[in-house]
């Protein structure tokens, strides 16, 4: 899961970001873009589903041309 959320995000934002998969404990899975915690599992009880995925690859992509403009 954390392979693959890592791919879409880095096939998102290209060149413009970095993309660290850092190990966990007890399934922990969390995706901060700038600080900002955009998705826990923790906190919402369930791995990201696709429509959560083309949210965090729109933030994404909404922050680098926010950076680029």
């Amino acid at each position: 899961m954390a392979f693959w959320m890592g791919s879409e995000l880095a096939a998102a934002g290209g060149s413009q970001i970095a993309v660290t998969l850092t190990p966990g404990q007890a399934g922990v899975f969390k995706v901060t873009l700038n600080g900002e915690v955009s998705f826990d599992k923790g906190e919402l009880g369930r791995y990201p589903t696709l429509p959560d995925a083309k949210e965090l690859k729109a933030k994404v992509i909404n922050m680098i041309e926010a950076s680029t403009v």
